[in-house]
């Protein structure tokens, strides 16, 4: 398996890799395909930490990292996660996970945010956000909304999560 950074070219298939991704998701509004290009245009959108896994030349997942804030605070919003149904549960998304962590704390970046599954997510690193001072914006219960320190040493942090307006939270 190849993880690279996306590139421009990738973009067609990647939508089809999310929309496929969440097509029968528990959890989905069925846009997620479509926040992935709405994220890439907006100011919240690093590059460096949207990656694609290959497997045979074939994209086969996909990870976006984008900015968010924690009061003053800048930190990272995992969101989506995306592996094709038929190559899930092969350790694709731990992977994408750990290469973008590895890739955020090069860039400087010392803590990510995550909404998503308990049972997944706490495999690399992830634990209630609250543990941290982290709140989310919304209504959830605390044990899917979770933060994971990059840097072992990250400052504590305190306050409400501000997602990047293309999540169409306040």
């Amino acid at each position: 398996m190849l993880i690279r950074k996306e590139e421009p070219k990738d973009y067609d298939i990647v939508y089809s890799v999310v929309k496929a991704a969440f097509q029968h998701a528990e959890h989905s509004d069925g846009n997620e395909q479509d926040l992935v290009n709405a994220l890439r245009k907006g100011d919240a959108f690093i590059p460096d930490l949207s990656l694609v896994a290959e497997m045979d030349g074939k994209i086969v997942g996909h990870i976006m990292f984008t900015r968010a804030k924690v009061e003053e605070n800048t930190v990272l919003a995992l969101a989506p996660l995306s592996v094709l149904p038929k190559y899930q549960r092969r350790g694709i998304g731990v992977s994408l996970i750990n290469a973008g962590h590895k890739i955020a704390k090069e860039l400087g970046y010392v803590y990510s945010i995550v909404l998503g599954s308990q049972q997944y997510y706490p495999k690399s690193g992830y634990l209630p956000a609250d543990k941290f001072g982290i709140m989310p914006p919304f209504d959830v219960p605390s044990e899917n909304f979770m933060a994971c320190k990059i840097k072992e040493d990250a400052p504590g942090i305190h306050g409400t999560v501000k997602y990047a307006k293309e999540f169409g939270i306040d």
